[in-house]
């Protein structure tokens, strides 16, 4: 079985790296952090944690965080015994890191993306599953591995956080269950709400004002989206990401079937959030080589703003919109 064969790969290995996505969020932190430390409370071993961009501020209350480290300061010759990928849908959200995974001895990945079809030695993707901290609960049960309250509040918010406060499509009654056990081994759910919810700078709350106010609407309201670019990002100085959860807000009017945004990378390339309350935008986001969950994916899509937009809103248009 699955869970058997990392029990003895982690036993086995003298160095182990987990890797989380780019543009990181409370899953993938969350999953990372709780890894490394349930492998160092089991095994007595202490894998080293990458990440491929800056962790936002909003997730620094995790103890631990701290210790990982960007992927400019790795030593790309370096080969692992053991690297797992945490809540990586694709390996292009690991960018340059690819080559610790394609080069590593034994190749793990654990995540709950259903456009997750790259290869590694041992798997698990759980679609049906809330997020990654839901999945990786469920394979440390099977390991009969030891909590703590680090981990249950490094696992809490990656629960937490993907979804939505428990507020989304994917919550379920197995990730009710799995948050109460984790309230039980020491996670406090009003504190980790805080930290992820309720302590945003006054910038971040008036750079989505001017966003929201932005908006565009068609189809009768059906389809909203927003724009944003870089100068309009710079304006508002924060080493928060400022538009999480900006496409979430669109997506609660009653008008609203699909939301997206478009985030400027640089010039004529944007990044993609998109939410819906009914048609499948994976299959929209896999067009322009993306991915995600069924109500909520995401993309890179090259040519300027109001051409990203258009095709995007055809594409919405043939699932039936």
């Amino acid at each position: 079985m699955e869970y058997l064969k990392l029990d003895d790969s982690i036993k086995s290995s003298k160095n182990i790296l987990i890797i989380s996505h780019l543009n990181p969020d409370g899953d993938t932190l969350g999953s990372m952090l709780a890894l490394r430390d349930l492998i160092y409370l089991n095994y007595k071993k202490k894998p080293e944690m990458m990440v491929i961009s800056k962790i936002p501020k909003m997730y620094e209350f995790m103890d631990g965080l701290k210790d990982a480290k960007h992927l400019s300061k790795f030593d790309n010759s370096m080969v692992y015994d053991l690297v797992i990928l945490v809540d990586v849908a694709a390996l292009d959200r690991i960018c340059d890191a690819k080559v610790f995974f394609e080069k590593a001895k034994i190749k793990a990945v654990i995540d709950h993306h259903k456009t997750n079809n790259y290869s590694s030695d041992i798997r698990f993707v759980e679609s049906e599953a809330s997020s990654t901290g839901e999945v990786l609960f469920r394979l440390a049960e099977d390991n009969n591995w030891k909590f703590n309250e680090k981990i249950a509040e490094a696992l809490y918010a990656a629960i937490l956080t993907d979804t939505g406060g428990f507020r989304h499509d994917n919550t379920s009654a197995v990730s009710l269950k799995i948050a109460s056990k984790l309230v039980e081994f020491g996670a406090k759910p009003q504190w980790i709400y805080k930290n992820c919810y309720e302590m945003k700078s006054k910038n971040f709350v008036m750079f989505q004002a001017h966003c929201l106010n932005k908006a565009k609407f068609i189809d009768n309201d059906k389809i909203a989206y927003i724009i944003v670019y870089k100068k309009d990002i710079e304006k508002y100085e924060s080493e928060d990401d400022l538009t999480e959860g900006l496409v979430e807000k669109l997506k609660i009017m009653d008008s609203t079937e699909v939301a997206f945004l478009l985030k400027e990378i640089d010039n004529k390339t944007f990044k993609v959030s998109m939410r819906s309350k009914n048609i499948d935008v994976s299959e929209v986001t896999s067009v322009f080589n993306g991915g995600g969950h069924k109500f909520a994916a995401g993309c890179v899509i090259k040519g300027s703003s109001e051409s990203c937009a258009e095709k995007l809103i055809a594409e919405i248009k043939k699932q039936g919109l």
